[in-house]
């Protein structure tokens, strides 16, 4: 009877199969360490490569690798309080539903209040901007530990638990791409808490050491610096509030757990995209008041995009009956689901992505125009969406066929209106 809910092995391999694996295992590490030590270099550019490598020795640092575990307890033990509410993923392939607390917003109050304490009895939060390489180090070597534990758990799972996407057979693919889909220690979901605890609420923490380590350097926050914090720390309460709208996203529904998602979860996410705010502690830059309305403008934009879009998609996908989405045009689909086909989603295929490109603008604008460093996060996160647009059409195109070709024929764009 279960043999009917075993996960096929994965013929689709992607990212260019295991050698494309293996290479990215090393290759990401390696990006964002390329990124730290070019950016404490006076002249900050891109081309100097390799940059100045410090010893080896100064990377490892007992006391940030106990400092960032107790940040990740600290996430754990907060995930596991009994606050907020439970509710169900969507339906696994054996007909199961996971059961999920949604708590975030609320861990990062009581994360706040324990941060706010700490200050109060003289943590110096600048220690974050003074051993960034250190805690980054700390980071990588957690990422590749859970990595090599989920992938050693897998092997004794049960075949309906496999990941879709990370079933090829090939232990390098398997591992990187992540072999269980849903990996839990009793209730406790590793992946769902990866996605959101550890670190993004870190990627927040680290822009406000930033700002605390400018003003002990300068007197006072810059106006640059402060856009920043405030228009990435917009970002986090946002994901955080709408936290459970992530069970619905690829990570959670296809991909599985492994190294891929481990270390973008836990060191890439926190250690790149707070690249622009570690550039301007060394970097300042002045900006004009209507510059910096016309920056907030743009991030106001884009998020205004981004999250319409997102809640006009969950709100259908919750309620197709709801009063604020029952006016939106959709076409009927073999699966009994209806695809949206006017508002946001009628304007480009993807347009969440659009508003998500706009606001990544706006996060590095403050930063200037005389160095390209700063801007990483803009190209680097292009080429993830179209990446992951191209993964979207794939899945959506086999899940929803004719129906999914009427509906490109009617949005011919995918996230750029009248360029792509």
């Amino acid at each position: 009877m279960m043999d009917r809910y075993k996960i096929p092995r994965t013929k689709e391999l992607e990212f260019g199969g295991p050698l494309g694996a293996m290479i990215l295992i090393f290759l990401m590490p390696a990006t964002v360490f390329y990124l730290l030590l070019t950016c404490r270099t006076e002249q900050a550019s891109v081309l100097n490569f390799p940059p100045p490598l410090p010893p080896l020795s100064t990377f490892w640092s007992p006391h940030a690798f106990l400092l960032l575990l107790a940040w990740v307890g600290l996430q754990a033990a907060l995930y596991m309080l009994p606050m907020g509410k439970v509710t169900e993923g969507i339906v696994l392939r054996d007909k199961s539903r996971l059961q999920y607390r949604i708590n975030a917003f609320h861990a990062m109050g009581v994360t706040a209040l324990v941060v706010g304490a700490g200050l109060a009895a003289g943590l110096r939060l600048s220690y974050i901007y003074d051993h960034f390489l250190q805690l980054a180090f700390s980071a990588l070597l957690l990422a590749f530990g859970l990595s090599f534990l989920l992938y050693f758990k897998s092997l004794f799972a049960p075949e309906t638990t496999l990941a879709p996407g990370g079933n090829s057979g090939n232990p390098i693919y398997d591992f990187f791409m992540g072999h269980e889909l849903n990996p839990r220690i009793g209730s406790f979901d590793l992946k769902y808490f990866c996605e959101l605890r550890p670190g993004l609420l870190g990627w927040a923490l680290v822009n406000m050491a930033m700002l605390v380590k400018e003003t002990e350097l300068r007197g006072s926050p810059s106006l640059a610096m402060l856009l920043v914090n405030a228009f990435q720390l917009l970002y986090v309460v946002d994901a955080l509030w709408n936290e459970e709208a992530i069970l619905t996203t690829m990570d959670i529904v296809h991909d599985g757990f492994g190294f891929m998602l481990a270390f973008g979860d836990l060191a890439w996410v926190p250690f790149t995209y707070s690249l622009q705010a570690y550039f301007l502690v060394n970097h300042p830059q002045k900006l004009s008041l209507p510059v910096a309305v016309g920056i907030l403008l743009l991030n106001g934009l884009g998020y205004c995009i981004f999250r319409s879009a997102n809640s006009q998609k969950n709100t259908f996908r919750r309620n197709p009956n709801d009063p604020r989405v029952t006016g939106l045009k959709t076409i009927p689909t073999a699966t009994g689901r209806r695809l949206l086909v006017s508002g946001w989603w009628g304007f480009v295929r993807h347009p969440n992505y659009l508003g998500d490109l706009i606001m990544a603008l706006a996060w590095s604008l403050p930063c200037g125009l005389t160095h390209v460093l700063p801007y990483f996060y803009v190209f680097y996160f292009t080429v993830l969406l179209i990446h992951r647009e191209a993964r979207d059409e794939h899945q959506c195109l086999r899940k929803y066929g004719l129906a999914w070709q009427e509906y490109c024929r009617r949005v011919p764009y995918r996230i750029f209106p009248y360029l792509y």
